[in-house]
């Protein structure tokens, strides 16, 4: 009679996420002060996207992944004078569509994932866009950032959207020391104190985009040069 075969160990169980460190009295004044200070600055920031209504916000976020938003702008200039609801959309087909975004990156990619997802929101949903997260998600080419974009820019969900320009100015100000934007995100969200959330999107990113820039941050432009605990690295760079 055969031996028998040992028994598989048991998978080790998965370690639950960390929860994020709370904020000692010191770094939580510093937090409300940086995002004060932006507050002043900018009181309404905004999407550097154009559009015109709910789907056309999908549409050009879905088509500024790996592209400017100044690249964005210049296409859908035209498509959305041409299309800026889904049925002009599905009209308008894959082949239609690629002459107006051509100048962006992954262009076939994106003009089928938006044919793809204005079917859906016109079988579905009435040819309007649903505005609850699982269901932006569900949508081709309509990822977590994305959705967390226009769920923002709405008003909707006090979302962030972790990009390169924010995830290098959170780590750069010590709000997140996350390895994944889902982990500077879930550490952005726990420590922004509540009447900044809906704006705080827009602050890093315009702030990472426009001072805090990748090679030679530009502190003496910087309204929190005071307050980032990294500045001392760039000075005279």
């Amino acid at each position: 009679m055969p031996a028998a075969k040992p028994k598989p160990a048991p998978r080790p169980a998965r370690k639950p996420a960390k929860r994020p460190r709370r904020a000692s009295p010191a770094q939580a004044a510093r937090i409300e002060a940086l995002f004060s200070r932006f507050a002043q600055t900018a009181p309404d920031p905004r999407t550097e996207l154009d559009f015109k209504n709910p789907y056309t916000l999908v549409v050009a976020v879905a088509l500024s992944a790996q592209a400017t938003d100044k690249m964005v702008n210049k296409a859908t200039d035209k498509l959305f004078a041409v299309a800026d609801n889904p049925a002009d959309m599905v009209a308008l087909g894959e082949e239609g569509l690629i002459p107006f975004i051509a100048s962006i990156g992954l262009y076939r990619t994106k003009a089928r994932n938006v044919i793809a997802l204005s079917r859906i929101l016109l079988d579905q949903y009435g040819g309007q866009v649903p505005l609850k997260r699982e269901a932006l998600q569900a949508l081709p080419g309509v990822g977590r950032k994305t959705a967390s974009v226009v769920l923002n820019e709405l008003d909707i969900e006090p979302a962030i959207a972790v990009d390169t320009h924010v995830f290098r100015v959170a780590h750069r100000l010590k709000l997140s020391a996350g390895k994944t934007p889902d982990q500077v995100e879930h550490d952005l969200t726990a420590i922004i104190p509540k009447p900044y959330l809906t704006r705080a999107h827009h602050w890093l990113i315009l702030h990472g985009r426009y001072v805090c820039v990748a090679r030679k941050p530009k502190c003496a432009e910087c309204v929190v040069a005071d307050l980032c605990p990294s500045r001392e690295l760039f000075l005279g760079a």
